[in-house]
């Protein structure tokens, strides 16, 4: 079996100037057509969601639009826990609350149903990529406002050079890799 540093550095993939010149853009889908690999990182995601004895101590896990669904789904079925999105503005059918947050140009906003979480609930966010923050932040956010409680944050990729943990700070993030 490979390891996991193995299986996420063949399966993500740099994109040159994408999708502006000079960025350079994180593609996972190597990734998750590898089925092993895949399992792997669902695996250590998941983890982020027990403790030390490995008991399941989530309630609910969020992902965030739109990579975040494809790793946060399988998270929360591993963890025996209940799928919540995080969408963008006016993606979701009843009522919402939502945050705002800035972008380095402009302005964006997420929405979670209302209803979404009992109080009490123990969440997980999962992520494809903590970046700036700005969207972990505003998610975190908006978990607490429905009256849940956030157990942690975990990210398949960390690109530490633009500082989003730094913005988290005071929160359990785990990431799996850091770039």
């Amino acid at each position: 079996m490979r390891s996991l540093e193995e299986v996420l550095k063949t399966g993500i993939r740099d994109i040159p100037d994408y999708p502006q010149p000079g960025v350079v853009f994180k593609d996972i889908t190597p990734l998750l057509a590898d089925h092993g690999g895949f399992a792997q990182v669902i695996e250590a995601l998941a983890a982020a969601g027990t403790d030390d004895d490995g008991a399941v101590v989530v309630d609910k896990v969020v992902g965030i639009e739109a990579r975040g669904f494809i790793l946060a789904a399988p998270v929360a079925l591993a963890l025996g826990a209940g799928f919540v999105p995080v969408r963008k503005k006016g993606k979701l059918p009843a009522a919402t609350y939502e945050e705002s947050y800035a972008l380095e140009y402009g302005e964006a906003t997420i929405e979670v149903h209302q209803d979404a979480f009992n109080p009490g609930d123990r969440v997980l966010v999962i992520d494809d990529v903590l970046a700036t923050g700005g969207t972990v932040e505003a998610c975190l956010r908006l978990v607490r406002r429905c009256g849940a409680e956030v157990v942690g944050t975990a990210v398949l990729l960390e690109l530490s050079f633009l500082s989003g943990r730094d913005r988290l700070a005071g929160e359990h993030v785990t990431s799996l890799v850091t770039v």
